[in-house]
């Protein structure tokens, strides 16, 4: 496969060779944030530039049905194999049947990501960091890819639910989680099981730049439950929720945004 992410390349080839080993024994693998740094050529300040992007998310309406107070934003992108992202029409974000309990078949619409959040290069070494590592689950000339930046909000009164769905599978290739920032919160355990119920990892994403990988075919995934640890102001929870999956199969994928 050619180099699709530049010199960062030549410098964490081990490190994504490890995460690609333990996709596919183990079906899932945290990245811890030197890493991932590593790999996409950044520091702890670019860290704290691209979690600005978080101050500017939109109200998720389908979560506040269910008492979640949850901010996020989407987008839809193509992923050649070297690292050519292209965005997709801004469609409806609709999941396939029998994966999420709670929103099969239902069409949900998101504001589109911003045009500063998609001009960020640190998003789009990011993204051609997650082609290199899905390239050990599929051999795909392009990849469709879904982006979810994501924020919870939990008072003393209403915990916030990362995944209200609960356990569930997004019906995709590779599905990963990327810490970018807490504040005042405990909770928020991301767990992952394989379809069996054999518990396959449990971890507390902290440090901004920890990237949670798994294999989505081969496992469900629930987040725990946010609270604030200080009662008297609120907690938060930010993260980007990223999803490949191999063109062939994301077909009818492209129909659904």
């Amino acid at each position: 496969m050619e180099d699709i992410a530049g010199a960062p390349a030549l410098r964490s080839a081990g490190d994504v060779a490890e995460a690609r080993q333990a996709l596919l024994s183990r079906r899932v693998h945290v990245m811890e944030a030197d890493a991932v740094s590593r790999c996409v050529g950044v520091t702890a300040e670019d860290w704290r530039r691209f979690a600005v992007h978080w101050e500017d998310l939109a109200p998720d309406r389908y979560a506040a049905q269910e008492g979640t107070h949850r901010l996020r934003r989407y987008g839809h992108f193509s992923l050649d194999r070297t690292g050519g992202l292209r965005p997709m029409p801004h469609l409806a974000f609709a999941q396939p049947e029998d994966t999420n309990p709670l929103y099969t078949g239902e069409d949900r619409h998101f504001e589109p990501l911003t045009d500063v959040f998609v001009a960020d290069p640190l998003f789009k070494a990011l993204m051609r960091l997650l082609g290199r590592i899905a390239s050990c689950l599929q051999d795909a000339g392009t990849w469709s890819v879904k982006v979810h930046p994501f924020r919870v909000v939990a008072s003393a009164d209403n915990a916030g639910l990362p995944t209200p769905e609960g356990l569930h599978r997004d019906g995709v290739t590779l599905v990963t989680s990327l810490m970018i920032g807490r504040e005042n919160a405990v909770g928020g355990q991301s767990a992952v099981y394989a379809p069996d119920g054999t518990h396959l990892l449990t971890t507390t994403l902290q440090e901004p730049g920890t990237l949670l990988l798994g294999d989505d075919r081969a496992t469900l995934h629930e987040v725990a439950p946010v609270r604030p640890a200080e009662t008297t102001r609120p907690a938060r929870r930010d993260v980007l929720v990223t999803t490949l999956t191999a063109q062939h199969s994301a077909e009818r994928d492209a129909q659904l945004g």
